[in-house]
């Protein structure tokens, strides 16, 4: 993100641009006001102008003085990758503002914030929800993170959607959460990549029933040998995928299904703890 003084006077200018450094969203906004003016997209700058406006609320002297500015953002992976562009942008913005990002993020988008978490986060975590969240830092580095992958569906899902929909089944059970929780912290200590699939699959059984959704790999990959873990908005941008076979023959798999993004985890990842 990239912020500079210049530009027309009295015009927030804000510019989108993606991994290919081509705009995908070029918009303005009336300064002091952060009214939307025009743009390529109207639901992109109305949603732009609502975090601009969350932050003056949070920090009423954000942007006060400045009369022409030119904001730029540039993505470092495909937009439609689900990979988080929305939360890093609240991170980004809420730094820039001097506010909290967990508290900018409830009044814009809303949300767990574990998204947030990630954006902030330099490696492997485990996040808790509260007020303030338990963030902490961790290890994963289990022998078998060759044997692990991650495959893009290319269903794009609405996060909002989601939140939605687990919200709707609330109150979630306090049983329900310390089981998840044990599943995390065994996660976390696993060592053998069979014992890793048996957890993926109490998991994906645990969250599936409460959110009344089929796993990710019953609709599409019944006959793989591996186990297949949603993630995000349960079953739409990315899976992650175990495999004791060669990765070549893993990926050959995934590729015939029509399903060409297939990434080693330790490919993706920023830091493998």
């Amino acid at each position: 993100m990239r912020i500079t003084e210049e530009g027309v006077e009295g015009l927030l200018r804000w510019i989108s641009l993606d991994v290919d450094f081509k705009p995908w969203f070029e918009g303005d906004f009336e300064l002091p006001g952060l009214a939307y003016i025009q743009g390529t997209n109207q639901e992109v700058g109305q949603r732009i102008q609502q975090i601009l406006e969350a932050i003056c609320t949070l920090s009423p002297t954000f942007l006060l003085n400045q009369t022409c500015l030119t904001v730029e953002t540039r993505l470092e992976f495909p937009r439609l990758w689900g990979l988080g562009s929305s939360s890093t942008l609240i991170a980004l913005v809420a730094e820039w503002g001097g506010v909290n990002p967990y508290k900018l993020l409830k009044s814009t988008f809303g949300g767990s914030g574990y998204d947030i978490a990630a954006a902030i986060q330099p490696g492997p975590f485990t996040y808790r929800t509260g007020n303030p969240p338990q963030v902490m830092p961790v290890r994963f580095a289990p022998p078998f993170l060759d044997q692990l992958y991650f495959v893009y569906l290319g269903q794009k899902q609405d996060s909002r959607e989601g939140i939605t929909r687990y919200r709707e089944r609330q109150p979630v059970p306090e049983t329900l959460i310390d089981q998840v929780s044990a599943i995390t912290r065994s996660f976390l200590n696993c060592q053998d990549l069979a014992d890793f699939e048996k957890l993926i699959r109490e998991h994906e059984e645990l969250v599936g029933n409460l959110l009344d959704l089929p796993r990710a790999r019953d609709p599409l990959f019944r006959d793989f040998w591996g186990e297949i873990k949603s993630l995000g908005a349960w079953g739409g941008d990315f899976v992650l995928a175990t495999s004791d076979r060669p990765a070549l023959e893993t990926q050959g798999y995934f590729n015939e299904k029509g399903f060409s993004v297939f990434l080693p985890y330790q490919k993706l990842i920023l830091n493998d703890g």
